[in-house]
């Protein structure tokens, strides 16, 4: 069926508003429903993409938790969590851990308008030491109950919509595309509108075909492949 113009213009919208300087770090985090509720979280506060660490022969899977936000927040899976650190660092990203160490901060006391990325471990584990030592600051959810930790999902979702508020405040939230690098937005929305086209073109090695301003793919494609969209 052909993509109806309301849709793409649905797609596009979102797209304006998402953020590129705002990601998560999962370490270990493989439980599908966690995974699931922290992707839906991240697509709800408008971030571009996030990355994980997963434990020996895991592979990130996800349940009806996600409502398919894993088709729209990309995962981007890491050997190891300081190698994918370093890469954040050299992308500019200030990393933020929770992690209940002497030198962890309250989290309201920081300030995520620039680039950001949160690194978050397994409930049970925590960060490792090696994450730990490589976050620039520890950071905790103060509680005032017995019970000292919280859902990593839940955690998730209370430092994402902190940092959410923080650019809202700041007047510095993205709404038309600059968010997302210039060379990545005609990209992303082709995807985005047109999978398994996109797929297509991948495995051909070639160019995505240029779009309408209403989303109509301008290029006379194989039938088997135009019976896609």
């Amino acid at each position: 069926m052909p993509l109806l113009p309301r849709r793409f213009e649905r797609l596009r919208a979102v797209l304006d508003r998402r953020m590129g300087d705002l990601t998560v770090l999962l370490e270990h985090v493989d439980k599908p429903h966690n995974l699931s509720a922290i992707l839906r979280s991240c697509d709800a506060v408008g971030v571009l993409e996030a990355h994980a660490v997963s434990l020996k022969g895991r592979v990130p899977t996800f349940n009806r938790t996600a409502l398919g936000s894993q088709k729209w927040v990309a995962l981007h899976r890491h050997e190891h969590s300081t190698d994918a650190i370093a890469l954040l660092k050299a992308n500019g990203f200030r990393i933020y851990g929770t992690h209940l160490g002497a030198d962890a901060v309250d989290y309201r006391s920081c300030d995520f308008t620039g680039p950001t990325a949160f690194v978050l471990g397994a409930e049970k584990w925590g960060l490792s030491e090696a994450t730990a030592a490589a976050i620039d600051q520890a950071i905790v959810i103060p509680m005032a109950g017995m019970v000292q930790s919280l859902n990593v999902s839940v955690a998730n979702a209370i430092l994402l919509f902190e940092a959410l508020r923080q650019r809202q405040a700041k007047g510095c939230l993205p709404s038309q595309g600059e968010g997302v690098a210039a060379e990545r937005y005609g990209p992303l929305l082709f995807e985005w509108a047109y999978p398994q086209v996109a797929d297509w073109c991948r495995r051909e090695g070639r160019p995505y075909p240029a779009l309408s301003p209403e989303g109509a793919i301008l290029e006379e494609l194989p039938r088997g492949v135009r019976l896609r969209c």
